[in-house]
């Protein structure tokens, strides 16, 4: 192992130290506006971008060159939402509504998309513990079930981790970092290339329970994986 991937996996380590529990949430789906909009919302500069299909907040935000942050905080988007089709999003600061399909080639390259499909019955923050939270999502699959890369990148880990399971992280080269755990079998080792949509794992059961736990960081920060998932 080289001295970088030691570091890498001695930094992010110990963010992946707490044991994921059982606790379960109900989708929770994200308001739309209203037919009058709040003063404190008219008030401020910026436009409405209609959501289409497939699109997610890390997209708008980098379209239209503001932060994730400012647009779930002029929208008031819960914590466990998703964007829903024909959705209005208020952007703050932009002067013009974009066309997002003219930025499709070059967004697709580093677009994530999803490890596997299933519900979702732990969300970003839920609580997990006595004084836990969850830093990802739990979604619900099928023994054996395969897990696919998110984004391109190298593997940095791919190795048992405490509370983690089996787990496999790979590093997308852009200050983002994709986390798959609770695995029964790992199909790739350290130092692997993998492309988006390559198989990289194979669900496992812990007890009564076939989850595959997801994560997204960026830096030493995990972020919700919602607001990056198609």
């Amino acid at each position: 192992m080289s001295g970088i991937n030691s570091l890498k996996i001695v930094f992010f380590g110990a963010f992946l130290s707490s044991l994921i529990g059982c606790a379960t949430t109900e989708y929770r789906p994200m308001p739309t506006p209203s037919g009058g909009t709040s003063a404190a919302v008219t008030q401020k500069e910026g436009v409405y971008h209609k959501v289409a299909r497939g699109q997610t907040l890390w997209q708008i935000a980098q379209i239209y060159g503001v932060s994730i942050k400012d647009i779930i905080v002029s929208n008031n988007i819960p914590n466990g939402s998703s964007l829903e089709v024909d959705q209005l999003l208020f952007i703050p600061g932009a002067k013009e509504v974009k066309d997002v399909s003219q930025h499709t080639v070059d967004s697709n390259k580093n677009a994530f998309i999803w490890p596997l499909h299933g519900k979702i019955v732990v969300y970003f923050d839920d609580p997990v513990g006595a004084s836990t939270l969850s830093h990802g999502i739990d979604i619900q699959a099928q023994a054996g079930d395969t897990v696919q890369a998110v984004r391109e990148g190298d593997v940095i880990l791919a190795d048992y981790m405490s509370g983690y399971g089996q787990t496999v992280m790979v590093d997308h080269k852009d200050g983002f970092i994709s986390v798959y755990a609770r695995n029964a079998r790992l199909l790739v080792k350290l130092g692997d290339h993998v492309y988006k949509g390559d198989p990289i794992a194979e669900v496992g059961q812990i007890g009564n329970r076939v989850v595959e736990h997801f994560e997204i960081r960026h830096g030493s920060q995990a972020m919700n994986p919602l607001y990056y998932l198609p």
